[in-house]
């Protein structure tokens, strides 16, 4: 068993670049799907306290978008794409030629369209941590949730027995291209699945 709060700089460094390319393959994935320019700013990369979590995102009652995937494979866990919905409103309205600054009900298609958002993101950065790992990581159907970050937190709380108490965080802010969007990618892996990704990349831990 690898323990989190014992991971070096250099360990911390590898999950790090890690965060960095697969948000970067999925702001790649996200210019495509709105056919418009994407830039990302370097992304912030945590590991934290899954209980910090919500504090993050804005504290437990601040309304988001969350897309949960199950993860297994090589890898078991869970992997989150979350947007306050502020956010959520800006990519749906660009998505469907709106005026940018629209805000409404979600309608179907724009949950659908939100799914699919975040299916693609989320996939995206899976697939690029498969890569770099050569680790086979199966995502499942994605789950949409509309409701306060707190109660989107508690589905993976409540799967606790399966994942560990840790997260890597990944903050990514889309810009220039589009307006200010910001979206946050959390890998919940179980404790062995660190210290896998670590071995895959060569570090002893």
């Amino acid at each position: 068993m690898v323990d989190i709060d014992k991971l070096n700089h250099l360990h911390l460094d590898i999950l790090k670049e890690i965060g960095n390319i697969g948000a970067g393959n999925a702001t790649t994935a996200l210019s495509k799907l709105i056919n418009k320019k994407v830039d990302m700013k370097v992304p912030k990369v945590n590991i934290l306290e899954f209980k910090n979590l919500a504090d993050i995102l804005g504290g437990p009652e601040n309304p988001v978008v969350g897309v949960l995937l199950d993860v297994s494979g090589e890898i078991e866990g869970m992997m989150m794409f979350v947007l306050e919905q502020r956010s959520a409103h800006t990519l749906v309205n660009i998505l469907m030629e709106r005026d940018i600054h629209h805000i409404s009900e979600f309608s179907e298609m724009d949950i659908s369209a939100l799914n699919e958002i975040g299916n693609i993101l989320a996939s995206s950065y899976l697939s690029s941590l498969s890569a770099l790992t050569r680790l086979m990581i199966v995502p499942s159907i994605p789950h949409l949730a509309f409701d306060m970050a707190g109660a989107i937190l508690s589905v993976p709380a409540i799967e606790f027995g399966k994942v560990g108490d840790r997260v890597l965080l990944i903050e990514t802010e889309f810009a220039e291209g589009i307006d200010r969007v910001v979206g946050y990618f959390i890998l919940i892996p179980d404790i062995k699945s660190f210290k896998k990704i670590l071995s895959s990349l060569g570090v002893s831990v």
